[in-house]
């Protein structure tokens, strides 16, 4: 059974810090490139970071020097370390395997939210 539960969440203020977890089951982790998507409200969800297999990252533009997505194989773990938030950061984020895996469902996701 495939399972992505993220967790790491909360209100912070702005130019704070989050680290994000996302523990998965069911998958083959260490093969798999792993994303982090977050969706705003009233927005459509969106691709943030990618980490690959071999470790290589990728980013939106917008994060870009404030996020890090990092991998933990041994624990099927995938981070996102998010530094200087911005109100504009605040969605709910989820993770997800980057290339198709039969039976994955997104997870509950974990609320970011950044505000003063």
């Amino acid at each position: 059974q495939v399972q992505l539960v993220e967790s790491g969440g909360g209100l912070v203020q702005p130019g704070g810090s989050l680290r994000l977890s996302c523990a998965a089951s069911g998958i083959p982790f260490s093969r798999l490139s792993m994303q982090w998507y977050r969706q705003a409200p009233g927005k459509q969800r969106e691709l943030v970071a990618t980490v690959t297999s071999g470790g290589i990252t990728n980013y939106l533009n917008s994060v870009k020097g404030r996020f890090t997505i990092s991998r933990d194989n041994a624990e099927s773990t995938v981070y996102l370390q998010m530094n200087s938030l911005k109100p504009e950061d605040t969605a709910v984020y989820y993770c997800r395997p980057g290339a198709f895996v039969a039976g994955f469902n997104w997870g509950q996701g974990t609320q970011v939210t950044v505000s003063s």
